[in-house]
């Protein structure tokens, strides 16, 4: 039996759950979500919990087991504390700041970098921060990652957009080499 798969789901105070046959609809504090799995997966709601269950030990149902009860979990908690991930900006002139809900990030290039998140995403710029927050996990990581693909950290003197407490890894630059 799966580790993951067999723990129960608990399902917070604020949030109302709807199971229908493949999705399973979400209503909370931070809004409204629907979680589609796999049709083959067994999952029930008992007094304040969600139990994901499999039909049988084959291979493909064991894989899904954890799978499926991960992604309902997301739901869960993303309806009720949602997720958030933080860039740090590094580099003379770096900055992002907030024109309405848009994002106008400067990077070093000859014009700004104007950003418009997709729907259900916040993010609160603050020059040298941007925080990205959301309910759906898969949408935060993505916009997120797509922010820093703007001007990834560079090996030299590490200047870009990095995940915050992100390692870079410095290379050492060219050395004058000399004739004796």
């Amino acid at each position: 039996m799966s580790r993951i798969g067999k723990q129960p789901i608990a399902i917070p105070d604020g949030v109302k759950v709807t199971l229908q046959d493949g999705s399973v609809d979400f209503n909370g504090p931070n809004g409204n979500l629907n979680v589609k799995y796999h049709s083959d997966m067994i999952v029930k709601h008992e007094d304040n919990f969600i139990v994901v269950t499999r039909p049988s030990d084959g291979l493909q149902h064991r894989a899904l087991h954890g799978t499926t009860r991960q992604i309902i979990a997301n739901g869960v908690t993303g309806v009720s504390k949602g997720f958030s991930i933080e860039l740090e900006i590094i580099g003379v002139g770096y900055q992002a700041n907030m024109q309405g809900k848009r994002l106008v990030l400067q990077l070093g290039y000859s014009h700004d970098i104007i950003f418009d998140p997709p729907e259900g995403i916040k993010i609160e710029a603050n020059r040298t921060e941007v925080k990205v927050f959301g309910a759906m996990k898969e949408l935060v990581g993505e916009v997120a990652a797509k922010i820093r693909s703007f001007r990834k950290p560079e090996p030299y003197k590490g200047k870009g957009v990095r995940y915050k407490g992100e390692y870079v890894r410095s290379k050492q630059g060219k050395t004058v080499g000399g004739t004796d």
